[in-house]
């Protein structure tokens, strides 16, 4: 069963372009599924029926999973199914009478624009990786990266007389970002005092933000340094990288953005996964409106 599932995922990489997040996630579900199928001592891909298929989920539900979650898996089996039987692998697909369950979209959580204020306070610029992480979080709000693309950021993709930097998004998309003065003037600053400090000449390979060992800063790497300085602004929620991302959205859209000019710099395929944003919007106005009206 392997063999097909490594096909499949190879597939999916390199003809349908998927993201290395999404592919790994598929890869994860599909193999949990098939776990559970040679427990149930299936070990041919033909054996396995749509009655196979509802014990899973069902097993999967007992355990607690969340919609979005079960949503999910159940895109990657039919996914995977629905590969193999075009390609005459099986006899006939045991995942087509599945529905793909509808995601609840949950409001992202955002921050007013005083609170980022604070987080961009914290760092201590003085000192070298103070500096650098001045830097990230002045680029995070500036442009509404997400963290694989704000680590795979290089020199190479800075464009400031231009006042643009160079993202690669989901499915190595390219799209060119907006960058703010303050954004700007951080970034420079970190590249001519901390980033020579970092820079290792084989480890660096030209990345914009590097750990203490002279390579490119990891997800994880991001992650702590996002919740560090939230901590340090006595912010007590839960916060991480993407909330600078949905904030960047939300402040956009309540100065009066234009919604398809958000799509375009948050690199959104389908402009309603941007229309998310205007719901939050819609409560900054109702708030505006309650405290400001004079019968509100």
């Amino acid at each position: 069963m392997n063999q097909f599932v490594d096909e499949y995922l190879s597939v999916i990489k390199f003809e349908k372009n998927l993201s290395e997040n999404t592919v790994n996630s598929y890869s994860s579900d599909i193999e949990k599924f098939l776990l559970y199928a040679k427990k149930n001592e299936i070990t041919d891909l033909n054996d396995i029926d749509s009655k196979l298929i509802a014990k899973y989920f069902e097993l999967q539900r007992t355990r607690g999973i969340t919609n979005t979650t079960s949503a999910r898996y159940l895109s990657a089996i039919k996914s995977f199914f629905k590969y193999l039987f075009n390609n005459r692998y099986i006899q006939k697909n045991p995942a087509e009478k599945f529905s793909s369950a509808k995601r609840s979209r949950k409001l992202p959580s955002v921050l007013s624009v005083e609170e980022i204020e604070k987080i961009l306070d914290c760092p201590d610029t003085k000192e070298k990786f103070g500096l650098r992480d001045k830097a990230i979080l002045e680029l995070f709000y500036s442009c509404g990266l997400r963290v694989s693309e704000l680590v795979n950021v290089k020199i190479n993709d800075l464009f400031f007389k231009e006042e643009v930097i160079r993202v690669f998004g989901k499915g190595s998309k390219e799209r060119i970002v907006p960058i703010g003065r303050s954004a700007v003037k951080w970034v420079i600053e970190y590249l001519s005092k901390s980033r020579p400090l970092l820079e290792k000449k084989i480890r660096s390979q030209n990345y914009l933000f590097l750990n203490s060992r002279g390579s490119k800063l990891t997800r994880m790497g991001v992650w702590k340094i996002v919740n560090r300085y939230a901590l340090e602004s006595g912010i007590k929620r839960d916060i991480h990288p993407h909330v600078f991302r949905h904030s960047f959205a939300t402040h956009l859209l309540e100065g009066g953005a234009d919604l398809r000019a958000v799509q375009e710099m948050l690199g959104h395929s389908d402009i309603s996964t941007t229309q998310i944003y205007t719901h939050i919007d819609r409560n900054y106005i109702k708030q505006v409106h309650r405290d400001h009206h004079p019968r509100g």
